[in-house]
């Protein structure tokens, strides 16, 4: 196979080892028990990597794919919410930050179900983005502290935040979307005089 044609599989390969590597992140941070997970906040790092890794070889090599946009950021989603699960019932984080990124991420993909039919499209924004990252960013810091460590729990909620904010954009897209092309103007019957 010519490289010209391997390089059009390497976004989807990463986007694809992503989701394998849930299951052995799960393992890594269980298996670390009480205090510091640092071989489980490692892998998460380096899973994290690849978001940004697959995004832009994608973009890079003019390969993206329908597969890509609905895959990418489902690995995300997923490898977020198992960190929060696992933090949250090993008491690392708090639960109401465990519940807004879960619930976000349930509504964003419920909301994408439900208009994906109806030719919606989210693109991911730069405050999606980055809310991803600093999410990223605070479960791996909050992975490799003891627990207890508040510095890593204060970047939590910013994340949190940055997720809330990105999600009412997101929110606000798909009503403009749905709402467009209609007339709210009040519609009169013909008048006969």
């Amino acid at each position: 196979m010519a490289w010209s044609e391997l390089r059009r599989h390497v976004p989807n390969a990463l986007t694809l080892a992503r989701f394998a590597a849930i299951p052995v992140f799960a393992w890594l941070y269980v298996r670390a028990g009480d205090g510091a997970a640092w071989g489980a906040g490692v892998f998460f790092a380096a899973a994290a990597l690849t978001d940004q890794l697959d995004g832009y070889l994608a973009r890079r090599w003019e390969v993206q794919s329908d597969f890509g946009k609905v895959a990418d950021p489902l690995a995300d989603r997923l490898m977020i919410g198992t960190a929060v699960v696992l933090l949250w019932a090993t008491g690392r984080i708090p639960a109401l930050a465990a519940l807004v990124v879960l619930g976000r991420d349930l509504a964003l993909l419920l909301g994408y179900k439900l208009l994906a039919p109806r030719g919606l499209e989210l693109e991911v924004t730069f405050l999606g983005k980055l809310a991803t990252w600093v999410l990223y960013a605070s479960l791996v810091f909050v992975l490799v502290t003891e627990e207890g460590t508040d510095w890593p729990i204060a970047l939590l909620w910013i994340g949190v935040a940055l997720s809330l904010g990105a999600g009412v954009q997101y929110g606000l897209r798909a009503w403009r979307h749905t709402h467009s092309g209609r007339d709210s103007r009040v519609q009169h019957e013909p008048r006969e005089d």
